[in-house]
């Protein structure tokens, strides 16, 4: 079975001070690594590889520092990696992200391809969906499980209130990633100096055969207006005390701001 995973490379953000520059959150001083979705797509990609054979190819869109999220990739067990790095993707939505990748793909052939349910900086949740309309391919989304036949897969689909289904594609197709399907491998660094000297294809969008009015912002139908820091509040409240002590005063609070009549 050969597959396609589709990484990206976003900021860690949880513990960060974030600054905002020219309407967009300053990456300089932010660590970056692969977007956490995506590593349980490649590790599942890679688990599936191994039990049926073929191989995992990992593709990325982004500057010269998202090699770093394919050097991993490889590490992880992809034999192949693909790099879009071009400026005129900047500012590229969902929709045109999916059209850079298709054509990308090409006359490729490969039996699944497979992306995180999102990213982690935009949680747009969206361009794995938009690929797979542009391939014309079937796809299931929220994967919490996938188990591979001859010509088809049965895919775990996680739902709203703890439940869950199962649908069956038939192959080739596209799935979305959730986390928690596996437990990805660790990557050392030793691991990674292993596959540095492994070549990466580099594409731009004239390789692809995209013009600048089919790539970058000047084609996107969304655009973000306006991106502010939310303003900071006042310090919270510790509340201390035995149990009875703290749920009476929560109480109080919440009445005082109106949630209570």
């Amino acid at each position: 079975m050969d597959i396609l995973v589709l990484v990206k490379n976003v900021p860690e953000v949880a513990e960060a001070d974030l600054e905002i520059e020219d309407n967009q959150i300053d990456l300089e001083d932010l660590v970056m690594g692969i977007n956490e979705w995506d590593n349980y797509a490649v590790e599942e990609a890679v688990r599936l590889a191994e039990a049926s054979g073929g191989g995992v190819t990992v593709m990325t869109l982004g500057d010269e520092e998202a090699e770093d999220v394919l050097r991993r990739g490889l590490a992880m067990g992809a034999g192949r990696a693909m790099h879009l790095c071009d400026e005129e993707f900047e500012g590229s939505d969902p929709a045109t992200l999916a059209r850079a990748f298709a054509a990308a793909i090409g006359d490729e052939s490969y039996d699944l391809i497979l992306c995180g349910v999102q990213s982690s900086d935009l949680g747009q949740a969206s361009t794995g969906v938009l690929l797979a309309q542009v391939l014309n391919l079937p796809f299931a989304t929220m994967a919490i499980g996938i188990e591979t036949g001859e010509a088809e897969i049965t895919v775990t689909r996680e739902l709203e209130a703890n439940t869950s289904e199962r649908v069956v594609l038939p192959l080739p197709a596209l799935v979305t990633v959730q986390s928690g399907i596996n437990q990805p491998r660790y990557v050392s660094i030793m691991g990674i100096r292993k596959v540095r000297k492994m070549t990466i294809g580099l594409f731009e969008a004239d390789d692809l055969g995209l013009d600048e009015d089919q790539v970058g912002e000047e084609a996107s139908q969304v655009a973000g207006r306006a991106l502010a820091l939310p303003e900071v509040g006042e310090g919270a409240e510790m509340l201390n005390g035995s149990l009875d002590e703290i749920c009476g005063r929560a109480v109080e609070i919440i009445r005082e701001k109106g949630g209570l009549s």
